[in-house]
């Protein structure tokens, strides 16, 4: 009944922050949309422009529809519950599944006056509501707009606003702001994004990512347009504040971080990723994080097994202020179900049982996830999920821990 009343309260003192939010958001994206707002009037034309050029072609056995609805699919529920978002606070969610190569033709340029050099293709906006029984709350509200340009490549442009609060610190609020592009050069992939990270009451940083994606065997779909088998390699690399807590980010602690991500789609059912991550941080600690996910897939239900290993040179938890953990494993087995509940619903339910590990004490690793996705038209989808973790990103000595995620997503599409 206490920890129900502290939440409403939480609600009740920041619901002013949060007109304030909205208000600012409604501001910037009538800024952004307004110096684009001649692409409008030829996205018809641009569009259908763009689906001609994505058709497979006539040999092959995919029919178009088919093959834009598998490109298309969002963010893969099998990851939401084994991600990294559990273990590490740095790391939300790993990607998804890499497209199958686009089977199309180079895009046409057209000489038509008049035809836009870039159409803006979707609006996705993320939201995140993480807290504990330790009184850690960290609110993520972050739009995207995604622009194509001309020549195939894509823009796009992030901003959003961030809050973070914590026993015994100041709260604080972060705006930030990315550009991004993506590209392609033959079958590689490169995609860059740099931006600032506005706060309230701390310096601006600067925030910088870059990946490259290669595939190492070719994509094979079927011809119901479900990805057969797929083996593709990239490398990545971050930099900016780690927002891990409210005193980390008062400390003004920031972090590079790089590595290799490998995924692979065995057969139709089964698949296999993997992630190596190396951490230098402004603090002179370092750190070395692994995390690997095998999937079986039987109709609506599956099997997982997900490996998490993190150590860092040295625990500075006490004064950097975020979780620094020596020796940290996390092994669990995953039993999901997913499917549609009506036409426009469709849910995923998952539970993972499983240990941890820390500076040698095992102890119960559990988690419990449910997500649902609710298409309101054809170009408007919800994403709405909850979960629960005994899973630790932070010291608490004897004491449990306990921590729940609500998380969403508006994805809207032009």
């Amino acid at each position: 009944m206490a920890d129900s009343f502290r939440h409403y309260l939480f609600i009740y003192r920041y619901s002013f922050l949060l007109k304030f939010v909205l208000g600012y958001l409604q501001i910037q994206l009538g800024v952004i949309l307004s110096v684009n707002i001649w692409i409008f009037s030829e996205v018809k034309l641009q569009a259908a422009q763009l689906y001609e050029n994505r058709k497979p072609p006539s040999s092959s056995p995919l029919n178009a529809t088919q093959y834009d609805l598998e490109l298309s699919k969002p963010l893969p529920y099998r990851f939401l519950i084994a991600a990294p978002e559990n273990f590490n606070p740095d790391l939300r969610l790993p990607p998804p599944p890499p497209k199958p190569p686009e089977n199309s033709n180079p895009p046409t340029t057209s000489t038509k006056p008049g035809t836009p050099s870039a159409v803006l293709e979707s609006i996705d906006t993320d939201y995140r509501y993480d807290t504990d029984n330790f009184g850690q709350t960290n609110l993520f509200i972050e739009p995207t707009l995604q622009l194509r340009l001309r020549n195939g490549n894509k823009i796009f442009l992030k901003t959003g606003f961030d809050f973070f609060e914590q026993r015994g610190v100041e709260s604080v609020s972060n705006f930030p702001l990315q550009v991004g592009w993506q590209g392609k050069i033959g079958q590689v992939t490169l995609q860059t994004a740099a931006g600032v990270d506005v706060f309230d009451r701390l310096p601006t940083a600067i925030n910088l990512n870059a990946k490259v994606e290669a595939p190492i065997l070719p994509a094979r779909v079927s011809p119901s347009g479900k990805l057969r088998s797929l083996l593709v390699l990239s490398g990545n690399l971050e930099q900016g504040p780690y927002k891990s807590n409210a005193r980390t980010l008062e400390n003004q602690i920031t972090a590079w971080r790089f590595g290799p991500d490998l995924y692979w789609q065995i057969d139709q059912n089964t698949s296999l990723f993997s992630s190596l991550r190396l951490g230098n941080y402004n603090d002179g600690n370092s750190d070395v994080q692994t995390f690997s996910r095998l999937e079986r897939k039987f109709g609506q239900f599956s099997l997982a097994a997900n490996l998490f290993t993190w150590s860092y040179d040295r625990d500075l938890e006490r004064t950097s202020g975020y979780f620094s953990p020596p020796d940290f494993l996390v092994y669990n087995a995953e039993v999901a179900w997913e499917g549609d509940i009506t036409k426009f619903l469709r849910c995923r339910l998952a539970a993972n049982l499983g240990r941890q590990r820390l500076k040698g004490e095992f102890d119960n690793a559990n988690t419990y996830q449910t997500r649902c996705t609710v298409k309101l038209s054809p170009t408007i989808e919800a994403d709405l999920g909850y979960s629960f973790s005994n899973v630790r990103n932070q010291d608490t000595g004897e004491s449990a821990y306990g921590g729940n995620s609500l998380t969403g997503q508006l994805r809207v599409k032009f």
